[in-house]
């Protein structure tokens, strides 16, 4: 049997990582200024973190969800104190596709809707309300034959009132910072218009916080820069630092109701711990504020570069938009000078995601580097 090849591969086969570095198969040592798309939230093999797994591996690893797992309630006080969100109630999953599936079934058996509004250059997951990261429009099209998706331009307060006012809309789904579409975000009066127009119209607002959200932005969520609250918040990647895990804050003003959701794998465990062992770190080393000084020294390193257009994003969730397309700076980057960094949907943009304990002098070695590469 060979792989299902959907995914175009770089040439390096890791086996060990530490902190920020990453080494192969053959000894070589990489910097990774990408994270996985974001994962990666408190470093490689962290040792609080891996210790916290392997005290609960000795213990029990998973069972199911039809019995008490107090895990989850602990999850759940400790991660409503931290993000500021105690007035949400949580439900977990393994991922953030399943996490932005989960919030739109919410909001269609709320609303007795189910059209959704999306903006272009948005990425949910594999979901039916995603615009991928692709040209391909099937791909783009909504999984769900049922459920409409209506993608409109990104600010454009004025296409936003003429769509919400047909009145057959069960969600908006909205980014405070799109990562695959290329960093764009929403602005505050935007946002806020968005905000008011969705209670308006009784039209439940989903933030989509998987790639932005657990301190990543220099705020817990990246929709707080903009001083609203979601109806449904959608969770995962560094939420776990490699684990598995999403999940879903939904408002209390939501009822739950037996089998209105469901998950095999959701709230095990191993994916409890894991996400507790993040929630600790972030607290004990106060790496959220560390996520908005350095994306604020980053900044003004980046302003330095004269082929840099635009510096995009916020706190450690950051993009550098060139004139000129970023594939072969990603390749030389890589096989070159050793360095991980990601791409976007649009093709001038170099996304930095780093671990949210990374220090100055990493960042002065990544700028240095950058600079060796173009020139």
């Amino acid at each position: 049997m060979k792989l299902f090849d959907v995914y175009p591969l770089y040439d390096v086969t890791p086996v060990s990582a530490k902190g920020m570095i990453v080494t192969d198969e053959k000894g070589q040592e990489y910097l990774d200024f990408y994270g996985g798309h974001a994962v990666i939230s408190i470093g490689h093999s962290h040792p609080h973190y891996t210790q916290r797994l392997k005290e609960q591996v000795d213990q029990i690893g998973f069972y199911s969800n039809a019995v008490q797992n107090p895990l989850q309630a602990q999850l759940a006080t400790k991660l409503g104190k931290l993000s500021n969100c105690e007035n949400y109630n949580l439900f977990l999953c393994n991922s953030g596709a399943e996490a932005n599936e989960n919030a739109l079934k919410i909001a269609s058996f709320k609303t007795k809707k189910s059209k959704v509004i999306a903006f272009k250059n948005g990425f949910h997951g594999r979901t039916s309300a995603a615009v991928a990261a692709t040209d391909n429009k099937k791909i783009n099209a909504p999984i769900n034959k049922q459920q409409k998706v209506a993608f409109l331009p990104l600010n454009d307060l004025a296409a936003f009132q003429k769509e919400i006012q047909k009145g057959d809309a069960c969600a908006v789904i909205l980014e405070a910072i799109q990562g695959v579409g290329g960093l764009d975000e929403p602005t505050t009066n935007f946002y806020q218009s968005v905000a008011l127009l969705c209670k308006a119209w009784k039209v439940i607002l989903i933030a989509d916080e998987v790639q932005s959200g657990f301190g990543r932005s220099g705020k817990f969520f990246a929709f707080q820069h903009h001083g609203i609250q979601p109806d449904i918040i959608s969770i995962a990647k560094g939420m776990g630092n490699g684990f598995p895990v999403g999940g879903v804050l939904i408002h209390e003003h939501i009822e739950a109701s037996y089998g209105m959701l469901g998950t095999t794998f959701g709230g095990n465990h191993l994916a409890c711990v894991a996400t507790l062992a993040v929630l600790e770190v972030l607290e004990q080393e106060n790496l959220i504020e560390n996520a908005a000084n350095l994306g604020a020294y980053f900044t003004e390193k980046a302003k330095d570069l004269p082929q840099v257009k635009k510096i995009k994003g916020r706190g450690l969730m950051l993009g550098l938009e060139f004139d000129f397309k970023v594939t072969d700076l990603r390749k030389k980057l890589i096989y070159k000078h050793h360095l991980f960094t990601g791409g976007a949907k649009d093709p001038y943009v170099l996304r930095i995601l780093p671990a949210l304990n990374i220090q100055k002098n990493q960042l002065d070695l990544f700028f240095n580097t950058l600079k060796t590469a173009l020139r």
